[in-house]
């Protein structure tokens, strides 16, 4: 904590001596206070929680202020995690100013000193970012400059340490990244609306052999390279409504808990292509990774440390039942595509009735790459370069599928639809390390009524049904609003199989300029919690539950 403290007090003097600095140009002497407040509140109703803990009250809660002007931005969280909310990893636990930093801004140059988030492409070698949900703050502590130096360039430097909840890990980040718009100097190219993007990245991490030591047996020792390299290429070019992005990384060799200790070398490659028009949409994607796991700290395991969170191929869903088995990406390998078609009947023609209906297709399949162990006297061994892959051919499993329609629709004047069916494959041990494959289909209507001018009605019914694992589920809500303040939420999630379980849940949320108050009772069916296809294990919770959200 004392370099915390030092860099926090750096901070500060260097945020005072800009300000006074600023004061001398016209338009430095505009300055801006902004910020945010933040806290959900658990007040368990039973004495033993799932999660083993017997507190009797839990909250996240985080407040963040950011001063900037023209030249200077500085800005602080302070976090209050000493009660968490459940199923969050233990380390998460504690309070305090986590993140800092101050950022000065000059012409075409920008450095900013303490803690960033930053990703260089698609993310593949380098994505920080904070996702309160998932308990993910990923940030890193040290020094960001951003220069453009000419028209149509830009380039990035960082170097640093990857925060872990309250400590820095102890490997040392140093990367670069440059992209160059092509078309900023081309008047042709200008002229005809076309853009093309070329971009290259380089990560380094410095982790020293000697920081841990993992044994193969009882007498051999193995040898951990102190710097692992990391490398990005990509493609981007977009003309009219058509857009190609190609994308090529790789990593030399880095042994780990993720991918048991081997010295395989890893990559990932991806292309994506779009095409959109007035009322017409297409995407076309595929990805094969390769034991692309890339952490700061090599022995680490759960949510935390990683470098680079691996985007999900798969549709996120919001509705409940489809979210009952999301997917997280497999960062060892995996092959996903995904297709996506979106289309509007126009008005007045024989699907698009009186006012038009929208309609989307999604589908998703994630399977397993090829491998061919290289064992030892029959047996793996750590130390060794794990199997080896043909690129084109597939592994023997399906981790996850999903084809999914959605059909939207005004009724009249006063009435939406929206309905879906979702046919569903998740490979629970795969994902979870035990259960199958679970095959589901999913039924989901959403009706909207439009009561008065300020009032309406949203109504759900949803209805999963599924032979394997808990059988049968269905859902109901009721959502009226009342605006501009008002929200009462009505739901209930039932398991028809074989645990007969409701878990129902009532909401009344109250808006109020920037300030938001939600009051809520009920009990939440334990499972996973995913976003960009990452997840943590979310234990089952009965109690009373407040949020506040205030902006300022």
């Amino acid at each position: 904590m004392k370099q915390y403290k030092t860099l926090f007090l750096a901070c500060c003097l260097a945020s005072s001596a800009s300000g006074v600095w600023a004061q001398s140009a016209d338009y430095g002497k505009k300055v801006t206070l902004s910020g945010s407040v933040q806290s959900d509140m658990l007040i368990p109703t039973t004495s033993k929680q799932d999660d083993g803990s017997n507190e009797d009250f839990r909250t996240n809660t985080y407040v963040e202020a950011n001063v900037m002007n023209k030249y200077v931005d500085a800005g602080l969280r302070f976090s209050y995690l000493d009660h968490p909310l459940p199923g969050f990893e233990k380390d998460f636990k504690g309070w305090g100013v986590p993140f800092f930093y101050v950022k000065g801004k000059i012409k075409n140059a920008e450095l900013t000193l303490g803690h960033y988030y930053e990703q260089f492409g698609s993310g593949f070698i380098l994505r920080t970012y904070e996702e309160r949900s998932l308990g993910i703050d990923n940030s890193l502590f040290g020094a960001r400059l951003v220069v453009k130096p000419f028209n149509g360039v830009q380039i990035k430097a960082v170097t640093g340490k990857q925060r872990r909840y309250w400590s820095l890990n102890k490997a040392w980040m140093t990367g670069a990244d440059m992209e160059l718009n092509l078309n900023e100097w081309s008047k042709a190219m200008q002229e005809s609306g076309t853009y093309v993007t070329l971009g290259a990245s380089w990560i380094n991490k410095h982790e020293s052999a000697g920081y841990e030591e993992v044994f193969v047996d009882a007498t051999h020792k193995l040898n951990f390279p102190d710097y692992v390299n990391a490398y990005d290429f990509r493609v981007n070019f977009q003309k009219g409504g058509f857009n190609v992005l190609a994308e090529y990384a790789g990593k030399t060799q880095d042994p780990s808990f993720d991918n048991g200790y081997t010295y395989r070398k890893g990559y990932v490659a991806m292309l994506s292509t779009s095409y959109s028009q007035k009322g017409m949409s297409l995407l076309l994607q595929a990805k094969r990774s390769d034991n692309f796991a890339f952490r700061s700290r090599r022995s680490m395991t759960g949510t935390s440390s990683f470098l680079n969170p691996l985007p999900a191929f798969t549709e996120s869903h919001t509705y409940a039942l489809p979210a009952i088995y999301p997917y997280a990406t497999n960062p060892t390998g995996e092959w996903a595509y995904q297709a996506q078609f979106g289309y509007k009947f126009k008005r007045h023609t024989t699907f698009g009735g009186r006012y038009g209906t929208s309609m989307k297709v999604n589908f998703s399949h994630v399977h397993g790459i090829d491998r061919n162990p290289h064992l030892l006297n029959g047996t793996f061994t750590k130390g060794s370069d794990g199997y080896g892959s043909s690129f084109w051919r597939w592994g023997d499993q399906t981790y996850y599928q999903d084809l999914n329609v959605q059909i939207e629709k005004r009724i009249t004047k006063g009435f939406k639809l929206t309905a879906m069916y979702m046919n569903q494959f998740y490979n629970k041990t795969v994902v979870e390390g035990k259960g199958g494959m679970i095959h589901s289909d999913i039924f989901i209507a959403d009706g909207l009524f439009t009561l008065s001018p300020k009032m309406s009605l949203r109504a759900e019914a949803q209805y999963l049904s599924t032979k394997y694992d808990e059988g049968d589920w269905l859902f109901g809500l009721l959502e009226l609003s009342i605006a501009p303040n008002w929200m009462i939420t009505l739901s209930d999630m039932y398991n028809s199989g074989s645990t007969k379980s409701h878990y129902y849940q009532t909401f009344v949320t109250y808006n109020r300029g920037s300030h938001r108050v939600q009051l809520g009772w009920g009990r939440t069916r334990a499972g996973y919690n995913c976003s960009g296809g990452v997840c943590r294990y979310v234990p089952e919770s009965k109690g009373f539950t407040v949020s506040y959200n205030y902006n300022f």
